[in-house]
């Protein structure tokens, strides 16, 4: 197998790949969902998410990249080569194809789906997990996923009839989060409110309709206990089996004249507020670090 100056495996096809070369032409199929589905793989764009895939050890199959943008990032097409992973060089046309931006960064990696089954995320014993349920805009879910991730959220489940994390939005929208914690797909969303129950955490369910408020939560320590939060779509929000089968059903408080938060919005003030919440040391009689007892 050839190299390349920088000691990156290339292809042992002479020249670049253009649009027709069969490999990209295979891979550019990936951004449809049924080829997803059937291969499962999935398209990684640019150098932010291709370093967070090939960190991950087993992921990528194989990595597409213009001459320019291999030496450019020549460390990242060193590291595919240390892994065994083939280093393809194509042409703009090529990479353009393959990418989904108007402006792509001249590499796209092929991954393997990262599924994690609901049973053994939960084994491992998360203390927050985020819950995407019926979520379909691929932008706000990809979002949710990378606030999870920044979080500290051991897992993020997509239920129910969500948009596939591996659409190429989504996975724009995580940056690189998709390949830190364990992403579960999961059919029926009542069903992971209870093994998640089961296993240990607090279900609260995110609705502008409930009658527990955020703050009220914080400040009585409810959010200290490991938490799920479930998340609905802007647009339909949570189904009501699913709201009636979680523990509590929390409204984000609105201090000022906004009629709502966006979903992003929202899973981030409810995400940020758990975690704050965990990561506070318990003081003595219960008064957190730091603080007076009276």
């Amino acid at each position: 197998m050839p190299s390349a100056p920088h000691g990156r495996r290339l292809d042992a096809v002479p020249g670049p790949f253009t649009p027709r070369t069969p490999r990209v032409v295979a891979a550019r199929r990936l951004q449809r969902r049924r080829d997803r589905e059937a291969t499962g793989r999935f398209l990684a764009e640019g150098p932010q998410a291709v370093r967070e895939a090939l960190a991950r050890a087993g992921t990528v199959v194989e990595l597409f990249g213009t001459p320019a943008a291999l030496d450019r990032h020549a460390d990242l097409a060193a590291q595919a080569a240390r892994a065994d992973v083939p280093v393809s060089e194509v042409t703009d046309e090529a990479l353009a194809a393959l990418a989904e931006t108007v402006a792509p960064q001249g590499l796209v990696a092929v991954c393997r789906h990262l599924d994690v089954p609901l049973d053994a995320a939960l084994a491992r014993g998360p203390r927050l997990v985020a819950v995407l349920a019926e979520i379909r805009d691929p932008g706000n879910a990809g979002t949710v996923l990378r606030t999870a991730d920044a979080a500290g959220a051991g897992a993020v489940i997509f239920a129910g009839d969500a948009v596939d994390p591996y659409n190429g939005k989504c996975v724009r929208a995580s940056a690189g989060s998709l390949f830190h914690v364990d992403v579960v797909r999961a059919a029926e969303p009542v069903a992971v409110a209870a093994a998640l129950r089961a296993a240990g955490l607090t279900v609260l369910a995110t609705t502008g309709y409930g009658d527990s408020d955020l703050d009220d939560l914080a400040d009585a320590g409810r959010l200290a206990a490991p938490t799920a939060w479930l998340f609905g779509s802007e647009a339909h929000g949570l189904p009501e089996e699913l709201t009636a089968a979680a523990d509590a059903r929390v409204r984000v408080p609105l201090h000022g004249r906004a009629e709502s938060l966006n979903l992003a919005a929202a899973a981030a003030v409810c995400l940020y507020a758990s975690a704050r919440a965990l990561r506070r040391p318990a003081g003595p009689r219960g008064h957190t670090a730091g603080e007076s007892a009276g």
